[in-house]
């Protein structure tokens, strides 16, 4: 959802990105490695073609260097996006999706789309699901009522793209609640 300059000061979507790569992926090493310590933890051993859970930074980083195949999650995939996408359609509620989705879709399709079955229907998919989600958050926002919110389902990249506008929104609500009406 794209704001105004003014009120857009939240986490950037690199940002955002930064903070997904510590989500745990699925690989297949095309190396050997020993277990190797990392601030975040140690991972490995990596033997070939057993599959190992590691951070997505670390998988991005192999798949660069051409060691190793990032496995994509169950979610990731075109049957899954497209019933997520006729949900989002179809029902006025948001469809459960992982938190950090658009984020981590994002990563693997930059990095590794050849690991993905039909990567090109699956960034349609990403797309038409994206702007769906946004028409929702546009109408919800219409019918902003200060004394109750409930947000379920949406994801982080949803909810930072709201977040400036929601906070000057609430802000402005609150003022109005608060300040007694001028009578004749």
């Amino acid at each position: 959802m794209a704001l105004p300059v003014s009120i857009r000061a939240s986490v950037t979507p690199l940002e955002l990105e930064l903070i997904a790569s510590e989500t745990l992926v699925d690989i297949v090493p095309l190396i050997s490695m020993e277990k190797t310590a990392f601030i975040s933890g140690a991972y490995g051993p990596l033997r070939p073609p057993v599959k190992s859970r590691i951070p997505l930074w670390m998988a991005t980083n192999l798949k660069l260097k051409k060691k190793c195949h990032i496995v994509p999650p169950d979610w990731l995939n075109i049957e899954f996006l497209q019933e997520r996408l006729t949900h989002e359609t179809s029902y006025p509620a948001f469809s459960d999706l992982p938190f950090r989705f658009a984020e981590i879709a994002k990563v693997i399709l930059d990095v590794a789309s050849d690991d993905l079955q039909n990567p090109d229907k699956i960034r349609s998919l990403l797309k038409d699901l994206r702007e769906a989600r946004q028409a929702k958050s546009r109408e919800g926002l219409q019918k902003l009522d200060h004394s109750e919110l409930s947000l379920p389902n949406l994801c982080s990249m949803e909810i930072n793209e709201i977040r400036p506008f929601f906070i000057q929104a609430m802000s402005v609500l609150t003022k109005l609640v608060r300040e007694p009406t001028a009578g004749p």
